[in-house]
């Protein structure tokens, strides 16, 4: 009775987030259709940079801006990007004056401790929690690579009006 009742549920769910109705004959049937189902969601999200569901408005809008008032320690960011032997690229992010601290994410904002946020061509791709990052690919063509440092609050770290942030180019054949 328990795997009637799981199988269910989880064709109930299954049909719930994905909003296409299929008939399942099997459990097999049902775990291939779910699995497929998935994967083709997350990889034409990912293709077509759909906004997840679960994003907040904050998230999706231009970030808020945070000025560091004269008299602070103001943070830096050197954004070095190393080539990997095998494909993609190591982005090395190295920070003074700040720390990253994804413990204390979405709490209140410090001057001096946060995240980075990384942007490809101006499109954020992500938040980055440390000092390095594997970036496995990029289009062909030029690239500019962004990283900026963020409060725990989201709020985009500004110094006398620019943003602490530090951009790389690099050129792809």
């Amino acid at each position: 009775m328990k795997q009637k009742l799981l199988f269910f549920s989880t064709s109930l769910i299954s049909l719930i987030l994905f909003s296409n109705i299929v008939p399942v004959k099997s459990q097999e049937n049902f775990q291939f259709y779910q699995k497929n189902s998935v994967r083709s969601y997350l990889e034409n999200r990912y293709r077509n940079k759909m906004p997840s569901p679960s994003l907040k408005d904050k998230e999706e809008h231009e970030p808020e801006k945070l000025e560091i008032p004269d008299g602070q320690a103001v943070p830096t960011v050197d954004l070095i990007v190393h080539q990997d032997a095998q494909k993609g690229w190591n982005l090395e992010i190295q920070v003074t004056n700040f720390k990253f601290a994804p413990e204390t994410v979405n709490q209140n904002s410090s001057l001096n401790e946060g995240h980075a946020h990384l942007y490809i061509n101006g499109q954020k791709i992500t938040r980055i929690y440390g000092n390095w990052y594997y970036l496995p690919q990029l289009e062909p063509g030029r690239n500019n690579i962004t990283i900026s440092l963020n409060t725990n609050g989201h709020e985009t770290l500004i110094y006398k009006g620019k943003a602490v942030e530090d951009t790389e180019i690099i050129e792809v054949k």
